[in-house]
């Protein structure tokens, strides 16, 4: 069976939420979602109308339902709203991707503030904690569902600055016991680790750094959004459903 036939079958019938999805890997999350026949929530800062027209098409391509859902994860209350706006639908959520992310550019500890340091910790951490707990409701209550976080293998190496890669560190550890806590409610959580990717934030450092990670990757090159994506894909569908509390990394190899 090829991957064109596969496309359409995974998720059909599946409702997703995806967070930070207007760029990046959470773009190619909301693509990879459609294509495979899920209705998607998508959670971004800002609607615009260039992603509104975008998730318009999606929707028409795959036959699905795209509803943009707004919420600035730096704001609590917004989070709040958010969770409120999609739970207010009475729809099951089967998937929930934490996808947003944030970092600043690569600097020393030494050089960064602590505002900079909670910054990074309330997007990358303390808003997608808070946005789990609340939607987890709504699966706990049908005793199902899928939870995925993005993390960083800057966590396993240090190839990022400190508070970005201790925030991705935080989440390998939340989703640890999450996948215990809620492992009884049939609910499965996980985390997909990518290593440096062709996005902007991937492109968020010096061309000394960039090459210093290449050089110590097999592959020899940054990873591509839709690959990161086809392996969200893989955690969100039945072919991982003996799956739970793990980090996939998506690294080519990194050593």
């Amino acid at each position: 069976m090829s991957m064109d036939e596969v496309n359409g079958m995974l998720l059909q019938e599946k409702t997703a939420v995806v967070t930070g999805c207007n760029r990046g890997i959470g773009k190619a999350i909301l693509e990879r979602m459609a294509a495979n026949g899920a209705d998607v929530f998508a959670v971004v800062r800002r609607e615009t109308a260039e992603f509104a027209e975008y998730c318009a098409i999606l929707s028409e391509k795959h036959g699905v339902e795209i509803q943009i859902v707004c919420a600035d994860f730096q704001d609590e209350d917004q989070v709040k709203g958010a969770a409120k706006q999609i739970l207010k639908t009475k729809r099951p959520i089967d998937i929930l991707v934490n996808n947003v992310g944030f970092s600043y550019p690569f600097k020393m500890l030494a050089m960064t503030t602590m505002d900079e340091i909670k910054n990074t910790f309330q997007i990358n951490f303390f808003s997608p904690l808070l946005f789990t707990q609340l939607i987890s409701k709504n699966m706990m209550k049908n005793k199902k569902g899928n939870i995925t976080f993005i993390s960083s293998t800057a966590v396993y190496d240090g190839g990022s600055d400190t508070e970005y890669t201790a925030s991705k560190a935080a989440i390998v550890g939340a989703v640890r016991r999450l996948a215990i806590e809620l492992g009884v409610f049939g609910i499965r959580v996980n985390t997909v680790a990518p290593s440096l990717t062709d996005t902007d934030m991937g492109h968020n450092r010096s061309e000394e750094d960039t090459v210093e990670v290449l050089n110590r990757n097999i592959m020899k090159r940054m990873g591509q959004p839709e690959e990161v994506a086809d392996a969200v894909i893989f955690m969100s569908s039945d072919l991982s459903r003996f799956i739970t509390g793990q980090v996939l990394r998506v690294d080519g190899g990194l050593l």
